[in-house]
């Protein structure tokens, strides 16, 4: 697979690219034993894994200085993991794929990241920066159904634009100077975003709850505790759908996964698609206009109504289903689980390290203060038009931070490739028309 099939801007480039292992030594890392206790005891040494992904996920971390985890020297001395030097640049190749940084000290990684210690030809930043324009092109490669992944072979392709070791600097310097800025406006929308969110909340909570802050608060007369299992269809229950969906295929049926849930990408054009006859095998989770759909791993806890064109989608295991039954508002339904008391408890039941989720037997158990029917709908109006108006300012930030994003990959890709002489640009009409 050659660098320009990966990244197909590179060929672009003002510079002759190179596989970045010729400039760069290439390494890896690996995890001792678990089933050897000696080499858990005594970890002082930094060990980087999926687990530290976090702090890379927004792309303004250049340099990771701490670790969750940490590994002993006797688990290195007998295994093949490796402590790499200070200003080793590293890439996540499993699971969460294409992000990067720059070690702050000397650590170890785990087998999910692809590490490079530069030469003198080529300065970190640099890299740093190139990989980060290549991170889309990263993740469009990575095999697997469920757990994506690079393998080292791939990796091995990868190539690097190389100007003189002067111009990678004045690039880099560029690059932080400007996208340090952009970090800045992306810090704006996300504030305001959350300040619309908190005040999204409150306007349920008090509307909603019928002043419940936990599930044994005492309800007015006529409401009720009930499992949210209660308030559903029963001929259509609570359950998630396609396991192992396999690759995206154009004229397949449309899956939602947890992570179109919370991008707000209930659109046909948008979805994935798996092929009919994997699809057939799930035929009971299949969706219907109207119905709920939460994500269960991931992003849990966030919801959205399915609209009647995705009639006939199916999920996967990272969403479910929440079909409606006919004596419940589906508008109240949805707008009481986005409510504080039950996302509390939601989030309350979730479990898991790495990929964290709830799962169906404790969705279905969720509690959820319950008014009479008559009730429902009138909440779900009153409220309704309130949420309405929030979720649109939310939509307007989720637009600015997509086109930021988009600028700020077009930037870096730009610089790296020389297309503008970074001496005499200026990135400041990038953030032109994006205001928090």
């Amino acid at each position: 697979m050659s660098g320009s099939r990966v990244a197909p801007w590179l060929s672009n480039s003002r510079w002759g690219t190179v596989p970045i292992r010729l400039v760069a030594r290439l390494g890896s890392g690996h995890t001792p034993s678990r089933s050897r206790p000696e080499y858990w005891e005594g970890c002082t040494i930094p060990w980087i894994t999926l687990a530290d992904v976090w702090q890379l996920r927004r792309g303004e971390t250049n340099v990771i200085t701490d670790t969750k985890e940490k590994i002993s020297p006797l688990g290195v001395a007998n295994s093949a993991a490796v402590k790499h030097a200070a200003g080793t640049v590293i890439l996540s190749r499993t699971a969460s794929v294409g992000f990067s940084a720059i070690m702050g000290r000397e650590m170890a990684t785990s087998q999910d990241f692809a590490t490079w210690t530069c030469g003198p030809q080529l300065d970190r930043r640099y890299l740093l920066h190139a990989l980060r324009g290549m991170a889309s092109d990263l993740k469009r490669i990575a095999m697997g159904s469920t757990h994506k992944t690079i393998y080292m072979p791939d990796i091995e392709q990868l190539r690097v634009p190389l100007p003189p070791l002067e111009e990678q600097r004045r690039i880099a310097d560029f690059l932080d100077a400007e996208i340090d800025r952009m970090a800045d406006l992306s810090e704006s929308l996300h504030r305001f975003d959350v300040d619309v969110r908190e005040r999204e909340r409150a306007v349920l909570a008090q509307s909603l709850n019928a002043g419940a802050r936990e599930s044994e608060s005492v309800l007015p007369d006529g409401w009720q505790w009930t499992p949210l299992m209660h308030l559903t269809d029963p001929l259509r229950q609570i359950m998630y759908g396609i396991v192992l969906p396999g690759p995206n295929v154009g004229d397949g049926v449309p899956i939602v996964k947890g992570g179109d849930v919370a991008a707000n990408r209930l659109r046909v054009e948008a979805l994935n698609h798996t092929t009919r006859e994997i699809e057939a095998g799930y035929a009971r989770s299949r969706l219907k206009g109207g119905d709920l759909v939460i994500a269960i791993r991931g992003s849990v806890g966030e919801i959205a109504v399915v609209p009647q064109a995705l009639t006939g989608a199916n999920l996967t295991q990272d969403a479910a289903r929440i079909s409606v039954g006919k004596a419940v508002n589906a508008q109240w339904l949805r707008l009481a689980l986005e409510s504080p008391v039950v996302a509390h408890q939601i989030q309350g039941r979730v479990t898991g390290a790495t990929i964290k989720g709830i799962n169906i037997w404790d969705l279905k158990r969720i509690l959820v203060p319950t008014p009479p029917a008559e009730l429902q709908t009138v909440l779900a109006d009153g409220v309704g038009r309130s949420i309405q108006t929030h979720e649109a300012l939310r939509v307007r930030v989720r637009q600015h931070k997509q086109l930021l994003a988009e600028r700020r990959q077009a930037l870096i890709t730009a610089a790296v490739t020389g297309q503008f002489d970074v001496s005499t640009a200026s990135g400041r009409n990038v953030t032109e028309g994006i205001t928090a």
